[in-house]
């Protein structure tokens, strides 16, 4: 039974490797994090330290930030607004220490992170990608509303509702400085109206 489990997990493994399915690189991380159950087959997969709840808030916000850091350097390229450089300044390094600090907990707790955008984030990319001027500006501010909106209650409810400590610490250091983006991105989208 041992061997099967292992079998199907490195199946699992290489099929995710190879791009198979239909599945985004969030959503096949967080298979993956399911198919760790510590009760019965830790010896297959090297268990998993924390409930699905708080595997999924991992990804989802290792999601996030994978985000906030690559549109961040969109915005550093296509750019020409002052404060918007500014804010995609911050956004590459105050999400790229946050995706570190979340990455070395993942590995202490087994969870398996994707190790791309999902598809609802490649299309936002994309369609910036194709902006240019105020154009961009515009819809990369909109963005950043939505998406520290978004992160700012991901955290807040981690931080409220999480079972591991570790990751509720994270979320409850995070949140500040997700809530002080937001702050900064709201005051740059009403100098722009």
């Amino acid at each position: 039974m041992k061997k099967l489990i292992y079998v199907m997990a490195v199946s699992a493994l290489a099929f995710q490797a190879c791009g198979g399915g239909n599945k985004d690189a969030k959503e096949s991380a967080d298979s993956l994090n399911m198919a760790k159950d510590t009760t019965s087959n830790v010896a297959a997969t090297g268990g998993i330290a924390v409930d699905d709840a708080d595997a999924k808030f991992t990804t989802q916000a290792a999601v996030g930030g994978m985000a906030e850091v690559e549109l961040g350097k969109l915005a550093l390229e296509k750019s020409s607004n002052a404060q918007v450089k500014e804010f995609a300044t911050m956004m590459v390094k105050d999400h790229g220490m946050a995706n570190a600090e979340l990455m070395a907990i993942a590995k202490q707790k087994n969870i398996t992170l994707p190790s791309t955008v999902d598809d609802e984030h490649k299309k936002k990319m994309d369609d910036l990608s194709k902006k240019t001027g105020a154009d961009f500006d515009k819809a990369y501010v909109s963005a950043m509303v939505d998406g520290h909106k978004s992160t700012l209650k991901l955290m807040e409810d981690e931080s409220k509702d999480g079972k591991d400590a570790d990751l509720k610490a994270f979320a409850t250091k995070t949140a500040p400085t997700v809530q002080s983006h937001l702050v900064m991105i709201n005051k740059i989208n009403d100098s722009m109206k």
